[in-house]
């Protein structure tokens, strides 16, 4: 019983040495041209920025490398259980080039990709290949020992390790030294969870980076803090000088109507009829203040539909095309109502536009929102502007704004969501 265990454990243990070398030498392969490639094309690119070339070819290359470090995190997670989060910042996939250059480029994830791609090709690319040098190295020697150096002393001698193999005796010092090495075999799966370990120390955020994303979430957060204020104000006050007003003033009417029933019918009568009027204006006050907290067709049917609605109280034809699977968390659905109803307040108002097209869709667990108008363009974002605005109020979300309005027109604004649908 005791020698099928041992026997069993030993099966199991060449097993794992022969994965583990198997393994190693197809990331051996793949690592050292892949990243080789990856960051001479990467550099490249980036230096021509300038010129407006890189500017096209950028965003393609840097989203090649991306692709390459998201299938080293996968392997790493199924191979040895090693864990590596992809923090990639969205990208709006309908930006300009030049958005989507300055949003790759900006990224911390993206030079940290860069550096991996030197690392990998150095380092990585020897922790790789270890596994199956530690496998098939010991084998060679043991080959040597039993012959193959006299076919092999023909060209002056052989070198195996510090060994130089001339005759039968250096040959059976160089099959000493493959039995020693042989006995470091069992290391190699080791050597394999070494390469992913080495992977994740470069690809993993730092720790400057998590305290800029601390430091982010508390700005974004205290962005959302200052909004739900000022809109707790201006509800205050629209509440103050509007709806109530009119309630006080047809208090007083009624009043008035009281005393006048039997002096003078017909001026209680005349009364009646203004105060019915501030009770009806005094409703529609409401009811406007109601829609902009939560428009109760977003609260109802969803933000398709609320868009829709939006557009149909434009003064400019406004097509919207909805493609939508489901619905977001009302959080999410009330941010992205109120971010597109002040990019189209900004078109309406500054464009000059007289056709406005708005795209809603889910697409890679994102929420994309495209606003386009045939205007004037020149818009940008800025202190002080609407979308400033609009981007603290994605940005509480992690979502993305970007804008492409050149000189002239058309201009462009995209809006991103890291969301699921329900």
């Amino acid at each position: 019983m005791n020698t099928d265990t041992k026997s069993g454990s030993l099966s199991t243990r060449a097993r794992a040495v022969a994965i583990a070398a198997g393994r190693g030498f197809v990331l051996a392969l793949v690592s050292l041209p892949g990243a080789v490639l990856g960051f001479t094309l990467s550099l490249l690119s980036i230096a021509l920025v300038p010129l407006g070339i890189g500017v096209v070819t950028t965003p393609w290359i840097l989203t090649r490398v991306r692709a390459f470090a998201d299938r080293r995190r996968a392997l790493a997670a199924r191979w040895c259980d090693i864990q590596i989060p992809s923090a990639y910042r969205p990208v709006p996939d309908g930006a300009n080039a030049w958005s989507r250059t300055y949003a790759m480029l900006r990224d911390p994830a993206t030079w940290r990709d860069l550096r991996w791609l030197q690392v990998d090709m150095t380092a990585g690319y020897v922790t790789a290949l270890l596994p199956v040098v530690l496998l098939v190295y010991p084998l060679e020697g043991l080959a040597v020992a039993a012959g193959l150096w006299r076919p092999l002393s023909t060209w002056g001698g052989y070198w195996y390790g510090f060994v130089h193999v001339t005759d039968q005796s250096s040959a059976l010092g160089a099959g000493a030294l493959a039995v020693v090495l042989l006995t470091l075999t069992p290391f190699a799966p080791r050597l394999l969870t070494a390469h992913f370990r080495l992977t994740r120390a470069v690809l993993g955020a730092s720790q400057a980076e998590l305290a800029e994303r601390v430091r982010v979430l508390t700005e974004t957060r205290r962005d959302a803090v200052d909004t739900s204020a000022a809109e707790l104000r201006r509800i205050e006050r629209d509440l103050h000088d509007g709806a109530q007003a009119r309630l006080v003033a047809m208090g007083m009417d009624l009043g008035t109507i009281e005393m006048l029933m039997d002096k003078d019918p017909a001026k209680a009568k005349q009364l009646l009829s203004q105060a019915r009027q501030s009770s009806v204006d005094a409703l529609a006050e409401l009811r406007e203040l109601v829609r902009g907290i939560h428009p109760p067709v977003l609260a109802e049917r969803g933000l398709g539909d609320a868009v829709k609605a939006l557009a149909l109280r434009l003064p400019i034809p406004t097509e919207v095309t909805v493609e939508l699977g489901g619905r977001t968390e009302a959080p999410v659905e009330s941010a992205a109502y109120f971010a597109i109803s002040e990019v189209l307040t900004n078109a309406v108002k500054h464009s000059g536009a007289d056709r406005i097209w708005i795209d809603l869709h889910h697409t890679g667990n994102r929420l994309r929102v495209t606003v386009t108008d045939n205007g004037r363009g020149g818009a940008v974002i800025g202190a002080g502007s609407g979308l400033a605005g609009v981007e603290r109020r994605l940005g509480t979300f992690d979502g993305v704004l970007a804008v492409g309005s050149p000189a002239g027109g058309p201009t462009m604004v995209t809006m991103e969501i890291p969301c699921a649908l329900s």
